[in-house]
């Protein structure tokens, strides 16, 4: 015997209603089948509504109108498809039914009250008819059915709203009733009789309750619940997209997951099968393929010690807490008392070491109430003031991370708080189910659908994960670009998942939550109308609840550099090779820099000193290891090492710098590197990491242009002026040469912290006298390092470097 169960969204229309009887059909060739059927769905929602209508004398004649073009166009559609379905006998029913409806809604709203006998009777309207529906369908194709009446047999103790079976009287009953083999029995769910032969329902998931007990009576072999989803994922596939099926899960697990918010099925309904040692399959009626999930004694899948996370909102949590305590050994029974009196749950209850404190969650629907009772029954305590006043706090998520090898995944507990502290989620409790089955975690409810992601990521994915939107696609952007697409595949393979899900430049902005394609994505970017607002980018990664989102800026712009505080407090992780924010006023350097630690965010900027050469990681971890700054000279300027480098090599200055800009070498205008000021902001960036607290306008420039150069602005019209330079930098350098030095660019600190940028003839014994053609090169005079200074060099400029550096940091920033 197999029972099979089918909720509402499986009898949504006509069309689901036949594609329940072909599942009926083809299973009851194989064995004989119980069918326990629920309303279609929203009758039940819609059912109820109508009842307060009526209790406030509104109008319901337009509700029973919506429920009943239900029924009727599910027994229309049928008929058009079955003409041997037997409609006419069908829809007199259903006419009568309603008609009968009609008359009890006018009561209600006659008496200005529902009492919950007649509340019971009207809310499971819908079960009653579906019944009818498909014992017509099945009928009109000769298949013989016996109809459970579930209030005759089976018999509930409880009230009218939320009862529950006496097991052996219902299985006698049953049993009694002689159902011939050749018979598909039918029966409603949600429905059952008291002892005085009254209609009585089942309360929450009451349809799943009826098939787990009529599968004990009818010792069926299995529980099949047939619904809209493929059957248990690791949690909820509307939340993560990324949610793995469970093939199988033990009655202890499913009633761990169901007990705290899990779609599953309701811990009453796992009771009566796990005690009888019944399987239950959750099957999907649209694909019933599917292998589904079993719920059994002994899973398959052993390897996997966790099976889920679950999760409850809007939980309300109570400290009571007080010297008094120690002393009152009763407490926790009075509270669980009263709590129960008024038929309020305890959901989690959770006592301090020091027996100082007691904590309980319970649904914020009932916090109001339940502090009344609490004031209530400690009154004498909190007047005496052996009792602190109640601290209730709202608005809280419990997480679940449940499975039977919770006990031995010694690492759960630190992945999870690794996790959560990436969403910055305030941890208020953690406990440690009694059942040895679960972990549950109290956070806000702000942080629940993050927290769910990051968890789930943590504990269910081998990949580690990237979620990248790009801001600028000149030359370092559109190369990074390329990096990024060359090197998914290889990721990939080292379990990297990296997604570029924006990108923007100052006209477009090209969104795509599925990861835009590398291989067309500037195509698809001119084809956006979209433009880019750091607003509409917050609120993106709010609605997709990112896991780990990083703004890349490959811009110069400082109005992006400015929105930094904004984004990192949002969740972001900011990769920069925009030098702005770091050059800014002291004041927004360390504005940046606390909203990073606040947010527990990664900003990282590598590329703003010296390209794709790995100098502010290395100075930092010489600093935290306790050495000291004590002098540094370096060539920070990729551009001006290739220009200088020419100069020696007999090549005007203008032509140098032509070539320089040709080669993607120079910033946008050459004059920004030619007038010091892109060396003396990396000079800032490198002093203020050594702890230097100083401004831009503190780092000295010896200019190298004359002053009639400052107003020149466009680009064309600097290249052309600067070849009236070409024959004074020739003299300067063949002067130079002569002494026996060169001319390079370089930027100083000194040991008192002056720093300067200027035009140096140095000789060959100076770490800096080879380098030329691009490369930057940094001498750092250290407590550690001296004499012989610590040298980082290697290319400094250029696309490729520059990109490359980006992409490091990018991958620094792994979850």
């Amino acid at each position: 015997m197999k029972i099979l169960k089918f909720g509402g969204t499986s009898l949504a229309n006509a069309k689901k209603f036949l594609s329940v009887s072909k599942i009926i059909k083809a299973s009851f060739e194989k064995e004989q089948v119980a069918i326990v059927l629920s309303a279609p769905e929203k009758v039940t929602n819609l059912l109820i509504n109508s009842i307060e209508r009526a209790i406030s004398k509104k109008n319901t004649q337009l509700d029973i109108c919506i429920i009943k073009n239900i029924f009727s166009k599910i027994t229309t559609d049928i008929h058009a498809t079955n003409s041997n379905f037997p409609y006419k006998k069908i829809a007199d029913i259903i006419e009568h039914k309603f008609l009968k409806l009609k008359h009890i809604f006018h009561g209600i709203s006659l008496l200005n009250q529902c009492p919950d006998n007649i509340r019971a009777k009207i809310i499971c309207f819908g079960e009653l008819l579906s019944i009818v529906i498909m014992d017509g369908i099945l009928k009109s194709e000769l298949y013989e059915i016996t109809i459970i009446d579930p209030v005759k047999n089976l018999l509930a103790i409880g009230e009218y709203l939320n009862s529950t079976i006496d097991i052996n009287t219902s299985t006698q009953r049953i049993n009694a009733i002689n159902i011939p083999k050749n018979h598909i029995i039918l029966m409603a769910g949600f429905i059952a009789g008291n002892k005085n032969n009254q209609l009585v329902v089942l309360g929450r998931n009451g349809s799943d309750y009826s098939a787990a007990i009529l599968s004990v009576c009818l010792k069926g072999n299995v529980c099949e619940i047939w619904t809209d989803v493929d059957g248990i994922y690791t949690c909820d596939p509307k939340t993560v997209k990324s949610a793995k099926l469970l093939k199988s899960l033990s009655y202890q697990e499913a009633m761990e997951l169901s007990y705290f918010g899990a779609k599953v099925l309701h811990p009453k309904t796992i009771a009566p099968i796990s005690k009888f040692q019944i399987p239950c399959l959750i099957k999907n009626t649209e694909n019933p393929n599917s292998v589904g999930t079993i719920i059994c004694k002994n899973p398959d899948d052993a390897k996997m010690p966790i099976k889920g996370i679950a999760h409850l909102n809007d939980i309300a949590m109570f400290n009571v807490s007080g010297s008094g305590i120690r002393s009152m050994t009763s407490i926790i029974s009075r509270i669980f008392s009263a709590m129960s009196l008024s038929k309020i749950e305890i959901i989690l209850i959770m006592q301090s070491s020091s027996e100082a404190n007691i904590s309980f969650c319970i649904s914020q629907h009932h916090a109001n109430t339940a502090r009344n009772i609490l004031e209530n029954e400690f009154q004498l305590e909190l007047k005496n003031r052996l009792l602190m006043p109640i601290q209730i706090i709202e608005r809280l998520t419990i997480l679940s991370i449940v499975g039977s090898g919770i006990e031995i995944q010694k690492n759960v507990l630190y992945k999870t708080f690794l996790a959560l502290s990436k969403t910055n989620a305030k941890i208020l409790a953690i406990v440690k189910g009694s059942s040895k089955y679960s972990i549950s975690i109290v956070i806000e409810n702000n942080f629940s659908i993050s927290g769910i992601k990051i968890i789930h990521h943590v504990l269910f994915k081998k990949h580690r994960i990237i979620e990248l939107f790009l801001i600028g696609v000149g030359g370092v952007g559109a190369t990074l670009l390329q990096q990024l697409n060359k090197q998914q595949c290889s990721l990939k393979s080292k379990n990297i998942d990296l997604r570029v899900y924006g990108i923007a430049n100052s006209k477009r902005f090209l969104v795509n939550m599925n990861g835009i394609n590398l291989n067309s994505w500037n195509q698809s970017l001119s084809m956006s109308t979209q433009s880019f607002e750091i607003n509409d980018l917050i609120q993106i990664s709010k609605n997709n609840t990112l896991v780990n989102p990083i703004l890349v800026d490959c811009t110069s712009d400082q109005k992006i550099a400015h929105q930094y505080p904004i984004l990192l407090n949002n969740g972001f992780n900011i990769v920069t090779s925009n030098k702005k924010a770091n050059t800014s006023s002291l004041k927004y350097y360390q504005e940046v820099r606390l909203a990073a630690l606040y947010a527990n965010k990664k900003f990282l900027y590598e590329t703003n000193v010296g390209a794709g050469l790995p100098i502010i990681e290395n100075l930092k971890n010489l600093l935290h290891s306790g050495d000291k700054l004590i002098h540094f000279r370096g060539i920070l300027s990729g551009s001006l090492s290739f220009i200088f480098g020419k100069l020696e090599d007999n090549i005007s200055l203008s032509e140098a710098t032509r070539q320089a800009q040709k080669l993607g070498f120079t910033e946008p205008n050459p004059k920004d590197d030619l007038s010091g000021i892109d060396v003396a902001r990396k000079l800032l960036i490198l002093a203020r990491e050594t702890g230097l607290k100083l401004e831009l306008s503190d780092i000295k420039i010896d200019p190298i242009l004359p002053k009639e150069f400052n107003f020149i602005s466009n680009t064309n019209d600097f290249m052309i002026q600067l070849k009236k330079l070409d024959q004074m930098f020739f003299k300067k350098m063949e002067k130079t040469k002569k002494s026996g030095k060169t001319l390079r660019f370089i930027g100083i600190i000194e040991k008192g912290g002056h720093c300067q940028v200027k035009l140096d003839e140095i000789d060959k014994t100076d770490p800096l006298y080879e380098i030329k053609n691009g490369e930057n090169a940094l001498a750092f005079y250290s407590k550690y390092y001296q004499p012989i200074p610590l040298v980082l060099r290697g290319y400094g400029a250029g696309n490729n470097v520059t990109a490359a550096g980006v992409f490091s940091d990018i991958l620094r920033i792994l979850l």
